[in-house]
């Protein structure tokens, strides 16, 4: 894929496992701000950490498709966490962006941020965004576009377990659907 052109909904239309692993290297924009993707997290329909686990609700509703849409939501009444549907339609799945890197829109960045420019964790890269629950649902490329990239040379991608997942069943917390981008 270009580096320059937006990913399709067809890059999504696959495994979340495999498109979490997909999405390290590949930049996100929106408002004047591009950062990175480094780090991610999937979910699964049957993994008890997948909010749609239990069915499908209005909250989760965006997560059973089509791929390729944003799935926002509030965790502690705080954070905005950005997540991108994933699997065919009907299949509830996605993937969290857990960790970027500023690539432009520093200052914006900074602003948002309290100065800081540190986005390791879902919640300061929703801050980052300005990332909006009403997001949830609306397909890639009106609030926010996903762009083809690819880990450097320099770096490797790690796979572990997932974190933040307490209420998960001890399987399903161990499952190493947690991606990294780590220098070699």
């Amino acid at each position: 894929m270009n580096a320059t052109v937006a990913l399709p909904p067809a890059f999504f239309d696959r495994d979340a496992v495999t498109v979490a692993r997909a999405l390290l290297g590949c930049v996100m924009r929106r408002d004047g701000v591009a950062l990175r993707v480094v780090e991610t997290e999937a979910y699964r329909e049957a993994d008890t950490a997948c909010h749609a686990s239990r069915g499908r609700t209005p909250r989760t509703a965006p997560l059973f498709g089509p791929p390729g849409r944003l799935y926002v939501y509030l965790c502690y009444g705080i954070h905005r966490l950005v997540n991108v549907v994933a699997e065919p339609e009907g299949c509830a799945a996605g993937v969290l962006i857990r960790g970027a890197t500023v690539v432009a829109g520093e200052a914006r960045v900074r602003r948002r941020r309290g100065g800081r420019l540190d986005l390791i964790g879902p919640g300061k890269v929703g801050q980052a965004l300005a990332a909006e629950v009403a997001w949830s649902g609306q397909p890639l490329g009106r609030a926010l576009t996903l762009i083809d990239g690819r880990p450097r040379a320099a770096e490797r991608v790690v796979a572990g377990p997932r974190v933040g997942i307490g209420y998960a069943t001890p399987a399903d917390q161990a499952l190493p659907w947690r991606f990294r981008l780590v220098a070699s």
